[in-house]
């Protein structure tokens, strides 16, 4: 198992109810406090590069990035491809969390390097597990290359 205090979720979603019902599933297994929720796709890059609002934070990259796909002022798939893209953040999971289970929006999200889509249940019990599941995944189970900082 990982150390706990060495995980960090960065979560990117406009939606209050379906943020709320992912931290509270991450709450579930012990990752509450390793949670930074953010509103929009441009905070989600301001957080990552530590710009914006978010220039004093010491750098470091979340461990995993749990990313909407339809966000007001840059786009889930907009975020991926700069992340993806850059040197210093193309290693970090991203998790496409969305209610799109579109065919072209999977494609694209594959093309540009997500590594896992995850089409948001409706149902709160469904939505909470699937978010369980996904979270123990990524952070106790998958295997990251460690990067310098």
């Amino acid at each position: 198992m990982k150390d706990l205090q060495k995980i960090h979720i960065l979560l990117a979603e406009d939606t209050h109810t379906d943020a709320e019902a992912t931290l509270h599933a991450l709450k579930e297994l012990g990752l509450m406090g390793n949670v930074t929720w953010v509103k929009d796709g441009q905070e989600a890059l301001d957080y990552v590069f530590c710009t914006g609002p978010f220039i004093d934070r010491k750098s470091g990259d979340p461990t995993l990035l749990m990313l909407d796909l339809n966000m007001p002022k840059v786009n889930g798939l907009d975020v991926l491809k700069i992340l993806k893209t850059t040197e210093q953040t193309k290693y970090i999971p991203i998790i496409m969390l969305t209610s799109s289970a579109e065919e072209p929006d999977i494609t694209y999200c594959y093309e540009y390097g997500v590594n896992s889509y995850i089409v948001k249940p409706v149902a709160p019990k469904k939505f909470s597990e699937e978010v369980s599941r996904a979270g123990f995944y990524w952070n106790f189970l998958n295997r990251s290359p460690v990067m310098a900082t």
